[in-house]
């Protein structure tokens, strides 16, 4: 049995949607069911759903039957302010998950998030060792936080506590692509500016607050969430590979080329609006964000990332331009 925690949310349930293509194991779903991410499983045959807060009480009772538990829930936004929250969310039960999968020796793959690296001053490497990952500085609560918990796992591997069978931290950057749409502002930027674009409205960017970026050329590294479940189901495969890894395409676009080619594939030309960054995200705004996958690479990933231009292409196609976006 493979528990998908978040498995009603963006990630989780493109997860879901190919493991239950492709995976004889049965699937459970933890998370909140509203409105919105009940959209994202109406396609799902795995209907099987848990409570968070009955999730501790589903493990124990489901010991013998649980192999690996996919932890992707989380308190996402990156401007939530309420501690209390996120550390419950975030840190807390996280812990307990990690707790739990070690005391019965299990596999647990969990999301981390390009979040904990801040405005990239101390560079993009995904190196495990306590050393680097305490020098990182994230710049929200949410950053943070998993910032946090990835610390607590460093140092929980020299302690003699029991540990997962295998365990993987995947520092997810910007993820794009269907089922996302109940996020709100945290959509991505595709998903926000289609459709304005579709009816012919200027798009707004940003303007920069950089001397070394022009307007529009803030970089991103805009990653297919299809790309992202292949790692996971890599990972899954890969049953004695751990640590913690960048999951990005390790190259870095600006916004400008994201908008051209939103446009591109609606036959129209880019009408662009620059817009002053709100004050209260401006000082922690990042500007360039760009995944070292060499630790990846070398651990024996293969597969080739979908280039932003393809993946555009999909979305729009596929999804966005479709009367069912959903997958």
């Amino acid at each position: 049995m493979l528990l998908i925690t978040g498995g009603a949310g963006f990630l989780g349930s493109n997860l879901a949607a190919t493991l239950e293509r492709n995976s004889r194991d049965k699937i459970v779903i933890c998370d909140y069911i509203n409105i919105q991410k009940e959209k994202n499983l109406k396609k799902r045959n795995s209907r099987k759903i848990v409570h968070p807060k009955n999730l501790l009480h589903f493990l124990n009772k489901h010991k013998k039957e649980i192999d690996t538990i996919l932890h992707l829930g989380a308190i996402s936004s990156t401007t939530e302010e309420n501690i209390n929250l996120v550390a419950e969310n975030n840190i807390n039960l996280p812990i307990k998950i990690w707790d739990w999968c070690g005391e019965n020796n299990k596999r647990l793959i969990y999301a981390s998030s390009a979040a904990t690296y801040g405005n990239g001053s101390k560079g993009f490497d995904d190196d495990n060792s306590l050393k680097k990952i305490s020098a990182l500085v994230p710049l929200n609560l949410y950053g943070l936080s998993k910032h946090i918990f990835d610390l607590l796992v460093v140092s929980y591997l020299s302690k003699k506590n029991p540990k997962p069978r295998q365990w993987v931290g995947l520092k997810f950057f910007n993820v794009y692509g269907p089922n996302e749409y109940h996020k709100g502002s945290m959509k991505s930027v595709i998903a926000q500016i289609f459709p304005k674009a579709k009816i012919g409205k200027s798009i707004k960017l940003f303007k920069s607050h950089h001397p070394k970026y022009k307007h529009g050329f803030q970089k991103r590294d805009f990653i297919w969430v299809e790309d992202c479940v292949n790692i996971i189901i890599w990972f899954l495969n890969n049953k004695n590979i751990n640590g913690i890894f960048n999951v990005g395409t390790g190259k870095a676009r600006t916004f400008i080329d994201l908008v051209k080619n939103i446009f591109k594939n609606m036959d129209s030309k880019s009408q662009i609006k620059y817009i002053d960054t709100p004050k209260n995200i401006r000082k922690n705004y990042q500007y360039f964000t760009e995944a070292k996958v060499n630790k990846l690479r070398k651990a024996g990933y293969r597969k080739k990332f979908t280039t932003l231009e393809k993946g555009i292409s999909l979305y729009i196609k596929d999804y966005l331009n479709s009367s069912n976006p959903f997958r």
